[in-house]
């Protein structure tokens, strides 16, 4: 079953005292890309998560969220990382004097300033154990794009149901440009004679009438196209019912129906015919937009 671009997913793992969130979103791109936003110490791991996101999903823009915080901080002893606030205060200090403005730093907002402020077990946790880190990442990303997945599935049901109906409605356009192309030649006949009959005050030359209307007839012939159609619905269907991604030659064959509807359209010289090519364009235009979104 084909696969819809959009969907969410997500996950938690608690893991040495930290709680480490997944989010994982897609929505719809002409290729795959991945997008990951982790916290820097995570970046060696970035190779093969990327590689995790590729095996599963094939198509459309995915943006990953990786995040992490204690979760009991109050329980870990709080140590100064005094050469970080030493850096702070002698930049305070060049911007007063080189500036003259007020630059002094309160305990507050050195306090509210990034690594002022560490816990004594924080390195070990983060870099002290990396191939169990890389496991729980791999494990998280994976549940995360389970769910992610699974929201794809549904999406894609939701929307190869509706492309199936619409296809349906296509062939029924399509029988009825069969049922009335022959009748596009007898009518110009008809009318052609008629014409002629009135115009005409001498006899009627039956072999050039008769040339006329071969002339016409292979002009005005759209069975080519109605065959080609026919052929291209049948591959719609096919692709509709396949498990692989077809989001790409759907829309190649989509591009392909509109060529061979247009051609219809040039073609044809009867109001039925004509307001059918516009119902078809209209029902392509109305799959294209729904096949956008299949992976």
């Amino acid at each position: 079953m084909s696969h819809s671009m959009t969907g969410y997913g997500g996950a938690v793992k608690h893991y040495d005292g930290f709680i480490v969130q997944f989010e994982i979103k897609s929505v719809n791109h002409r290729y795959a890309e991945i997008v990951l936003r982790m916290p820097r110490e995570w970046t060696c791991y970035e190779d093969g998560l990327r590689r995790l996101v590729q095996r599963h999903i094939k198509r459309g823009r995915i943006d990953v969220y990786i995040s992490k915080e204690l979760e009991d901080a109050s329980s870990l002893p709080m140590v100064l990382n005094r050469p970080v606030v030493e850096s702070y205060l002698r930049a305070a200090e060049e911007l007063g004097n080189r500036y003259a403005v007020d630059a002094k730093l309160s305990a507050k907002d050195l306090l509210s300033l990034p690594d002022v402020l560490s816990t004594s077990d924080l390195s070990s946790n983060l870099y002290g154990m990396e191939s169990e880190w890389e496991r729980v990442l791999s494990e998280g990303l994976e549940e995360a794009i389970g769910g992610l997945v699974s929201m794809r599935e549904r999406e894609g049901r939701h929307l190869v149901s509706d492309l199936k109906q619409r296809l349906d409605r296509l062939v029924e356009i399509h029988n009825e440009m069969v049922r009335i192309s022959p009748e596009v030649v007898k009518e110009y006949k008809s009318r052609l004679k008629g014409r002629l009959a009135e115009l005409l005050e001498g006899p009627f030359d039956e072999q050039r009438f008769a040339m006329e209307v071969a002339v016409f007839a292979d002009r005005s012939n759209v069975d080519e196209e109605l065959i080609r159609l026919k052929s291209h619905f049948e591959q719609c269907l096919g692709l509709l019912q396949a498990s692989e991604p077809v989001g790409r030659k759907l829309d190649f064959l989509i591009q392909e129906m509109n060529r061979e509807t247009n051609t219809i359209g040039s073609k044809a010289n009867h109001l039925a015919l004509v307001n059918l090519v516009v119902e078809m364009k209209a029902e392509l235009e109305k799959i294209r937009e729904q096949a956008a979104n299949l992976e």
